[in-house]
């Protein structure tokens, strides 16, 4: 055994549990992102031997490399081009699995599986994640909190990390006691009955969908979720401020911007970066403002933001996707993960919020001594390309999403959607919107009416191609109901993809 591996891994842990939150900041300004980042490639260049290699084949000589914009035009780390295309111990620190003790999985979602060894020495630095949630955002230093895991436990990348990293924060002296039910849903109630009334806060984490369907069974089965003041940690997917609002209504939550955080986080890079009080008051701000929302990200879909800390993850972009750059058991320099996405440092927030008039944290709905954490901001819109083409405007399934969340509709639906073009018996193209009912629904054609026209004014004020590209006598999407866990839209225990190409 390594004697290393042990003293680092102590190191890191008394490190983050003897630091406050605040004094962690600190002392690590963000102008310290660009040094930390060449220590971190200097000892990959000769600590890693998949890194040496990929260098050597990319003309890199390593101690050509000595400013932040040499770092900057170090080559991109792909999945096909380095991680996949060398051994796993050769891509890790000291060219062996020894300095790591755990093992996550990736989904698989581009292609097989892929191994990520990680160390608690470097899941201390990616738990302050979790601390600027439960502190910043729920107050959980000075509440006693209740914490459920409904992540799927095991392999995957969510349960175990999650748990891992809200019992540092136990460790810490946070008033936290962490129930690790996974996705076990009579689990979870159980624990919330014999348990929550204890504590003056439940927070629930996990998959967005499956965060609803919690709560929505929970109620069904007598659960008053408002009696509990519960508090929400989404991972995993985009969704809407509408989305958020409807939950909201159904726990009984009253503070918007701190009643619930969404993190963005990989299997290969842990958490790498969440939402904030201040992030989610301007994406909500955004929501009631399209045109602002498309200046700032160029599209008409609402994308995750949040803000990261560059000290600990590192954020670039290269042809509208994002880079990233890390230390972990397997270092990430400036590694294409695919996400499309970008990047706005603090004072650019500033500057494009004064420029629609927004002056002040209280503009935005926050409380006039809220004072946010000078963090850059990175937005995701999500790995792959899921639009739809229609009318030569691009169809983005989050414009669909909003259309369903409105009035009614979400008591009827199960928010699962495909989008596809059809061609009719004419060879014209319609928009074609297959929704999957609730279990105990029944179609009706004036249930399929309301849905059409929901989503048809959710896409014009949305989405400006939609609205002026697409003649008025097509703008009316054909929608078509179909059972829950329907074969031919909605099969039961395979991934959901939310467009269909013809």
């Amino acid at each position: 055994m390594s004697p290393s591996k042990p003293d680092s891994t102590c190191d890191a842990l008394d490190q983050f549990l003897a630091t406050p939150l605040d004094a962690w900041f600190a002392g690590r300004p963000p102008e310290q992102a660009e040094p930390i980042n060449l220590d971190l490639f200097r000892r990959c260049a000769t600590q890693v031997p998949a890194y040496r290699d990929f260098l050597t084949r990319h003309g890199v000589q390593p101690e050509a490399i000595r400013t932040a914009q040499d770092f900057h035009r170090l080559p991109l780390m792909g999945k096909q081009d380095y991680m996949h295309a060398y051994p796993l111990p050769q891509r890790c620190l000291g060219g062996s699995l020894a300095g790591s003790d755990r093992i996550a999985v990736s989904s698989g979602s581009t292609g097989s599986p892929t191994f990520w060894p990680r160390s608690a020495a470097f899941e201390a630095d990616v738990a302050v994640r979790f601390e600027q949630v439960f502190a910043d955002s729920f107050q959980a230093g000075r509440r006693s909190t209740l914490a459920i895991v409904c992540f799927a436990l095991g392999n995957w990348v969510g349960g175990l990390f999650t748990t891992s990293c809200c019992w540092h924060l136990a460790r810490k002296g946070y008033p936290l006691l962490v129930a690790t039910p996974g996705n076990n849903k009579a689990e979870i109630f159980r624990v919330v009955r014999e348990l929550a009334p204890q504590f003056e806060q439940l927070v629930l984490l996990g998959y967005p969908p499956f965060i609803k369907d919690v709560v929505d069974a929970g109620t069904v089965e007598g659960i008053r979720w408002s009696d509990y003041q519960p508090k929400l940690v989404f991972a995993g997917e985009v969704f809407s401020e509408e989305w958020r609002n409807l939950v909201y209504a159904r726990i009984g939550a009253k503070q918007p911007c701190f009643d619930s955080a969404s993190l963005y986080g990989t299997a290969d890079g842990g958490v790498l970066g969440n939402e904030t009080p201040f992030s989610i008051a301007i994406r909500r701000w955004l929501a009631n403002n399209p045109q602002a929302a498309r200046d700032l990200f160029g599209e008409s879909r609402l994308p995750t933001l949040v803000q990261f800390d560059p000290c600990s993850r590192y954020f670039e972009t290269a042809e509208g996707t994002l880079v990233v750059s890390g230390e972990n058991s397997v270092p990430l320099l400036r590694y294409h993960i695919a996400d499309k996405g970008g990047v706005i440092q603090f004072p650019e927030m500033w500057t494009f919020l004064r420029a629609q008039g927004v002056n002040t944290c209280a503009d935005l709905e926050l409380p006039t001594d809220y004072t946010p954490r000078s963090l850059p901001f990175v937005f995701v819109f999500g790995r792959a390309d899921f639009t739809v083409s229609f009318y030569g405007a691009n169809i983005y399934p989050e414009n669909v999403t909003v259309g369903l969340e409105q009035g009614e509709i979400p008591g009827w639906t199960s928010g699962k959607f495909v989008l596809e073009v059809k061609e009719d018996a004419e060879g014209d193209k319609l928009l074609h919107v297959a929704v999957e009912l609730l279990p105990a629904v029944q179609a009706d054609p004036t249930l399929a009416a309301t849905i059409a026209e929901s989503v048809k004014i959710q896409l014009l004020r949305l989405n400006s191609e939609f609205a002026n590209y697409t003649p008025p006598e097509r703008q009316m999407p054909e929608v078509t109901l179909h059972n829950f866990s329907d074969p031919e839209y909605f099969p039961a225990g395979v991934k959901h993809r939310y467009t269909r190409k013809s």
